[in-house]
């Protein structure tokens, strides 16, 4: 018997642009160690939410904006305000997801992002005030409706102690997913 075997195979999602594919604003990809590293013992869910609600590679870059306690998501290029966009994109991706073992998401990521991402206030016209940090559209929606699988994003994750919580984390659950399914902790 391998490991394969013994192991269960985790079912991760992951911000695209870390590995998988040039779909950040500027049209570069991040080159991820460990996600490379976890591509033979993962399996990848890749999703880049700014793509999904139509904005091209490159694109202008997009803010989370704050106006009288309610944020929004906003292009301020454009003007385009993709709030709704988002929150329907997010909606429908998770409806259809299925069983998920974690996350990892792409660090300041105004719809990705967790615990980090700059929160501007002031007017659609002109948001140049940044007054808080924290979540993206999507990762928000990640950590309402997971709040108890591993969700961490690569800039976390070059730290040894949560990188090795979130591996043994996604690695567990995937081993419970698969003993409830078959029955048995043995395969």
């Amino acid at each position: 018997m391998s490991y394969k075997d013994t192991f269960a195979k985790p079912r991760i999602v992951v911000s695209k642009c870390l590995g998988f594919a040039a779909c950040r604003y500027n049209g570069l990809m991040i080159s991820s160690p460990l996600v490379r590293k976890l591509k033979d013992h993962v399996d990848f869910v890749p999703v880049c939410p700014e793509q999904e609600i139509g904005l091209g590679v490159p694109r202008d870059p997009i803010r989370v904006i704050e106006i009288k306690g309610r944020r929004s998501l906003f292009q301020p290029a454009t003007g385009r305000d993709l709030t709704k966009e988002m929150k329907a994109f997010a909606g429908k991706f998770f409806r259809n997801l299925g069983p998920v073992d974690g996350f990892l998401l792409k660090s300041r990521s105004p719809s990705c992002g967790i615990g980090d991402v700059k929160i501007y206030s002031g007017t659609k016209e002109k948001q140049t005030i940044l007054t808080a940090k924290g979540h993206g559209f999507f990762g928000s929606r990640v950590m309402k409706l997971y709040p108890g699988l591993a969700i961490e994003d690569e800039s976390r994750l070059k730290k040894a102690a949560i990188r090795e919580h979130f591996l043994t984390s996604i690695f567990t659950m995937a081993y419970q997913r698969r003993t409830l399914k078959s029955g048995s902790v043995k395969k």
